[in-house]
């Protein structure tokens, strides 16, 4: 038996096909090859089209089963993780209307001040665990404001994720999870979030069913099986938001563990089993994987935007022509910690909760003609990524979630000694390196609810830990040193 995990991003949709009882995988792909269009018609606006989501999806299940020669009669279970706060306003026949508004759009945030001011801080707090911000709910209203011809056809409104589901199954369903990424779970009533939806003047009506996030949500309908390639009747059977999957991908499911991704955007996402928030929602709380009423698991999420793409920005326009992720590391490598004096803000990629919803661009200190040159704004941009999550992790302990070990895939940023050196001399944490992604756990979830997994225990078995990463502590004042620098420069420029 094998299982079929997806993970639709906005740079790619990622595919894995894993052996259910080895936990091996034998195939994983993605499209588009070059990173996904995202449409920004104005600043701050962030869009994309649903229907290209569906045909990466299609392109990366041809490949997968190609490359894995599994036959289509061999997939017991599909699992779906994707990027988060997104929204899909689809029509009755569950046509798209518009664009999704994704996770990096910041036009809501005016909605979401707003809301929180009206309906008032202490209300907000107890029944959604955070402030409206900029999340689907919000962006919602912007539809309601801006676009009410479009407002005035939508039957449902979905998460990128219930979107691809709904394709494949027919059925419009969300789940617990992911009502509370959008703001529409009220934590307090453990029911879909009345106060904010009457506030917008939302119909309950546009939210689909409720499904657990564990369990046969739908099945693949002829059509969409046609479409992909799969046997009609296959289960759906998990989907969650990326960070949540992730810390499930990393077997993160219990009080005090901590997960961690740094692609585009960066993430650090800790479980506790209490409610806590920030009072600036600066740091987000939401529903886990494995929350429930009885038993609750609330997943801690700092999200800083500007992660990853600073990095790629930097070796498309400062690193020397054609150089490699590997040969910026080298450069930056010749430069002591700290950069010489050199910070770099990486805020440059839409509104960042964690400094308040504020729409910075990214920020360069220090730098000197006669001293520097591109391997110190090389360094200077990984220790300035690394920073951000040294802020936004203090936030976290502010709240009293400890973080004294980091759970990560080996990928991305995490494939830099630089970052991963910095990460764990900057905050004390031991650092856990795995192989795994979002579409490997979004299959070992479509296990675990299609019942092919007796629980966690079972589904992550095999999971095993490819590298660990100390605290340098001869190094750790000067990089200490080197953040409070540039955590001097956040506070006289942006805060």
């Amino acid at each position: 038996m094998h299982l079929l995990g997806y993970d639709i991003g906005s740079s790619s949709v990622k595919a894995s096909i894993i052996d259910s009882q080895s936990g091996v995988c034998l195939a994983s792909d993605f499209f588009p090859k070059l990173e996904a269009e995202i449409i920004s018609r104005k600043a701050g606006w962030a869009e994309q089209d649903p229907e290209a989501w569906w045909d990466s999806l299609k392109k990366v299940t041809a490949s997968v089963l190609a490359s894995s020669r599994v036959g289509k009669n061999d997939i017991g279970a599909i699992g779906i993780s994707y990027q988060m706060h997104g929204l899909v306003c689809v029509d009755k026949n569950g046509n798209p209307l518009r664009p999704s508004i994704i996770w990096c759009d910041s036009r809501a945030v005016p909605y979401g001040q707003k809301a929180f001011e009206e309906i008032g801080p202490d209300r907000c707090f107890s029944h959604l665990l955070n402030s409206p911000g900029n999340f689907t709910a919000c962006k919602l209203a912007w539809v309601k404001e801006n676009e009410p011809e479009i407002f005035g056809k939508i039957s449902r409104i979905m998460l990128p994720g219930d979107y691809i589901a709904m394709r494949m199954t027919g059925e419009a369903r969300t789940t617990v999870s992911g009502l509370s990424e959008g703001m529409l779970w009220d934590f307090s009533t453990e029911t879909p979030a009345s106060m904010l939806m009457d506030y917008f003047g939302f119909d309950s009506s546009i939210l689909p069913e409720t499904v657990p996030t564990f369990g046969i949500q739908g099945r693949l309908s002829r059509r969409a099986a046609g479409e992909l390639g799969l046997c009609e009747g296959t289960a759906v059977s998990y989907r969650a938001g990326d960070q949540p999957n992730n810390a499930l991908s990393l077997n993160v499911l219990e009080p005090g563990e901590i997960a961690s991704t740094a692609g585009t955007s960066g993430v650090v996402y800790g479980v506790g089993d209490t409610v806590c928030y920030d009072p600036l929602s600066r740091v987000n709380t939401f529903a886990h994987v494995n929350h429930s009423a009885l038993n609750p698991r609330l997943g801690v999420l700092l999200c800083i935007n500007g992660t990853g793409i600073l990095n790629s920005w930097m070796r498309r326009n400062v690193a020397p022509e054609g150089a490699s992720y590997e040969d910026i590391n080298a450069l930056a490598s010749q430069i002591p910690v700290g950069s010489e004096g050199v910070s770099i803000l990486p805020f440059g990629n839409g509104a960042e909760r964690m400094l308040s919803n504020a729409d910075s661009s990214c920020r360069i200190s220090g730098l000197n003609f006669n001293v520097h040159d591109r391997r110190h704004l090389l360094r200077a941009a990984q220790e300035g990524i690394v920073f951000s999550f040294k802020y936004g992790i203090e936030i976290m302990q502010e709240m009293g979630l400890p973080v004294r070990k980091i759970r990560a895939g080996k990928a991305n940023m995490f494939l830099s000694d630089i970052f991963r050196d910095t990460l764990s001399s900057v905050t004390g944490a031991t650092i856990e390196l795995y192989d795994t992604d979002g579409s490997v756990g979004a299959a070992r979830g479509a296990g675990i609810g299609a019942g092919i997994y007796s629980g966690p225990a079972e589904a992550f078995g095999s999971l095993k830990c490819l590298k660990v990463i100390e605290p340098d502590t001869r190094l750790a004042p000067r990089y200490i040193e080197a953040y409070q620098n540039w955590k001097q420069t956040l506070k006289s420029t942006i805060l």
